[in-house]
């Protein structure tokens, strides 16, 4: 029996994070949004902001950061590259420094089909930035979310999961030819492989992790290298009405079939559901399972067709478990749990 189960949520696909957060108080809390200073990160942080929450806004473009926040209230800036081992090391240091627990964590900067680039390790690009950043980062601030007792960590993950696991014989693409598309449905994987293995071993500490597709969202300029001239379009010219638009007119092909069209969400809508993980008293005793459109996602078969659900491979325990020692090897570093 699966925990990856659909529960009655209160809410929908369509709510925004404010509307998640309406009712909750952060107050005396705080949280970390690593990506938080442009797209959902960016409406992450506004929605933890408005309930109260310090949050802290890890960056690699200072400059840019700064000027996103300047408006928000309680947000702390500092520099972060994911794919700079000391400079993760600095960071977290910094923070640790300040003796301040961790309530939220979510683990939301990413990259999408690149061009092949390479860490100072070797290894490439987006499984270097989505999840092995990722993973140091959180290993490292494990006695600050350790002293929250009762931390959340939120791996922002993709629904290109359903596109490919782990490559486990050549994750580095070091001996095939490199495609940026498989390589990014690896890394969004293992997002949600570390929220399996990361909930298992750390919620004797009371923190408990969660992966979230956040949903289509074509305006916030993460697919800006994947050629879609359609998702391009969009970016320059979105308007809410726009997408209500696109949206009616795809249902309409499909029927009205909520199963069988893609559903494109406004920024707002995006940070929606990765805002619900991390502050929802629906998820409370629950952890290392995939959400998507503020629910549980349900669990379906490898070979289905459908555009929801999460596959098997990315939810498999022993796979989990495998790509946390693999992770060790790349990086060098260790949970002390």
């Amino acid at each position: 029996m699966t925990n990856q189960q659909p529960i009655h949520s209160k809410f929908t696909y369509k709510s925004s994070a404010e509307d998640v957060v309406k009712g909750i108080d952060l107050t005396g809390k705080v949280a970390m949004v690593t990506g938080g200073y442009s797209g959902v990160g960016l409406e992450t942080v506004k929605a933890l902001s408005s309930a109260g929450a310090t949050v802290i806004v890890p960056a690699r473009r200072m400059d840019i950061a700064q000027e996103a926040v300047t408006n928000i209230a309680r947000v702390e800036v500092g520099t972060l590259d994911l794919m700079d081992p000391a400079s993760i090391d600095t960071y977290a240091g910094n923070f640790l420094r300040s003796n301040r627990p961790l309530h939220i964590l979510i683990n939301n900067a990413g990259i999408m089909y690149p061009p092949l680039q390479r860490d100072s390790r070797g290894h490439e690009s987006q499984f270097s930035t989505n999840h092995l950043g990722h993973f140091q980062l959180t290993a490292r601030l494990l006695p600050a979310l350790k002293k929250a007792e009762g931390a959340r960590i939120i791996a922002v993950s993709s629904r290109a999961q359903r596109e490919g696991g782990i490559i486990w014989n050549d994750v580095d693409f070091a001996h095939t030819a490199y495609n940026p598309r498989l390589a990014y449905a690896q890394s969004k994987t293992a997002n949600s492989l570390f929220a399996v293995e990361l909930d298992r071993l750390a919620k004797s500490c009371g923190i408990r992790a969660f992966a979230v597709h956040p949903g289509l969202v074509p305006t916030t300029g993460i697919g800006r290298y994947s050629g879609n001239s359609r998702g391009n379009g969009l970016n320059i010219i979105n308007t809410f009405n726009l997408l209500r638009i696109r949206n009616f007119i795809t249902a309409a092909k499909a029927g009205f079939k909520r199963a069988d069209y893609d559903y494109y969400k406004t920024i707002a809508q995006g940070a929606s559901t990765q805002t619900w993980a991390a502050t929802s008293p629906e998820l409370n005793g629950k952890g290392g399972v995939f959400l998507e459109d503020n629910n549980m996602a349900a669990a379906v078969p490898a070979d289905s067709t459908s555009r929801f659900g999460v596959r098997p491979w990315a939810i498999d325990k022993e796979q989990a478990k495998r790509l946390w020692t693999l992770s060790e090897e790349m990086t060098g570093v260790t949970f002390e749990f």
